[in-house]
């Protein structure tokens, strides 16, 4: 009967050890409140529409609908992203690299704005952001909404980006992407 007691209080000694310290951490982490992360690091590739709002007053510049592929590439620890976009019509493309600063407003939520420069494929034909090669600002907002997958939306200015006039093409852009890293 000894070695009986002996048994369970070995076995009551060893379960305490065991469990004493889940039940500390579970105390210590509900009495600190838990950090929300505003911004998100995600790389992505997506895929939307592009609306041009503006024409530059001469033939083969007038508002253009298509679409858009778009990505960026979160440069480490730093609030910089090298990204790109691509709008597309029915003719050509304009294709914008471009680097950008990001600001975390909400859980999982950026805005950005960047510059770079866009080239039109073919010059003289229309695109949602122009119809000439040209210097390109953006200015948007990106959050992930499920695992792995973000929305995005973006004005692009294009300076000067039509042929024949002075006049900056403005298109609007959204799409879906998917995180890859």
């Amino acid at each position: 009967m000894q070695r009986f007691f002996k048994s369970v209080l070995t076995i009551s000694a060893l379960s305490s050890l065991v469990i004493a310290p889940v039940f500390l951490s579970i105390d210590t982490a509900s009495a600190q409140p838990v950090p929300i992360k505003k911004g998100t690091d995600a790389s992505y590739v997506g895929a939307g529409f592009a609306a041009g709002v503006t024409s530059g007053g001469q033939n083969n510049d007038d508002a253009t609908f298509g679409g858009n592929v778009a990505g960026r590439l979160k440069l480490g620890s730093t609030p910089f992203s090298a990204r790109g976009q691509i709008n597309f019509s029915s003719e050509t493309s304009a294709i914008t690299p471009y680097v950008s600063a990001d600001v975390g407003i909400a859980n999982n939520t950026n805005a950005f704005v960047g510059v770079g420069y866009q080239f039109v494929e073919s010059n003289g034909k229309p695109t949602p952001s122009g119809n000439k090669d040209a210097v390109a600002v953006v200015a948007g907002v990106e959050s992930e909404v499920a695992k792995n997958f973000l929305v995005y939306g973006n004005t692009t200015l294009g300076i000067n980006a039509y042929e024949n006039s002075s006049a900056s093409a403005v298109s609007i852009n959204g799409g879906i992407g998917y995180r890859f890293k």
